[in-house]
């Protein structure tokens, strides 16, 4: 019997090069996952409900997370256009604020296309919400 430790195997620098290959593999992997979930997000869109908007940012998360590139051109894009790509980049956060996102997309939209008089978001909300109680005297 014979009481000699094996010695892990050190790592040569032929297993860092067959790592960092397999990495850039799986990043490019992901990027084009994120391009095609992105794609069918754009395809649902016209569908009823918002089915497409779900869809569109979880492409767009798994794209930028794995592409310099395409971080590169959303800044860009963002720069440009800041209030199209403001409630994208709520969606995108760690914790995302789901409902006030979508209270204030709605007030957008109906601004948009509704008259004054036709708006009913706001007058929803006086009605949603809860009566103050007095203060204690």
């Amino acid at each position: 019997m014979s009481l000699a430790l094996t010695m892990p195997r050190a790592f040569t620098p032929a297993d860092d090069a067959a790592r960092e290959m397999l990495a850039r593999a799986m990043r490019s992997l992901l990027f084009i996952l994120g391009l095609a979930i992105v794609a069918a997000g754009v395809l649902i869109a016209p569908l009823p409900g918002p089915g497409g908007l779900p869809v569109i940012v979880i492409g767009l998360m798994v794209t930028l997370r794995n592409s310099f590139w395409a971080k590169r051109q959303f800044i860009r894009f963002q720069r440009a256009h800041p209030k199209v790509v403001f409630p994208i980049r709520r969606l995108l956060r760690r914790d995302p604020e789901i409902i006030p996102m979508v209270w204030q997309q709605l007030l957008r939209m109906e601004r948009v296309v509704l008259g004054r008089k036709q708006r009913f978001a706001r007058r929803m909300r006086r009605h949603l919400r809860k009566p103050r109680q007095p203060a204690p005297l």
